[in-house]
């Protein structure tokens, strides 16, 4: 193998390493949106008082 090659092909395999670890960032950054997310839905959803009495009439 050649100087060229072996440079060309490092260089390709850093750049796909560096895509990979973008992709990878913007995929924490979405699950920790959605974790925050879901963390308020539960912190709201703690409400012993509602849903404790159920009126139903016929």
């Amino acid at each position: 193998m050649d100087i060229a090659a072996l440079s060309t092909s490092l260089s390709m395999i850093d750049l796909a390493g560096q895509a990979s670890v973008k992709v990878l960032a913007m995929s924490l950054d979405n699950l920790e949106i959605a974790g925050d997310g879901l963390q308020k839905m539960m912190e709201m959803s703690v409400n012993p008082h509602i849903g404790a009495n159920i009126d139903i009439s016929l």
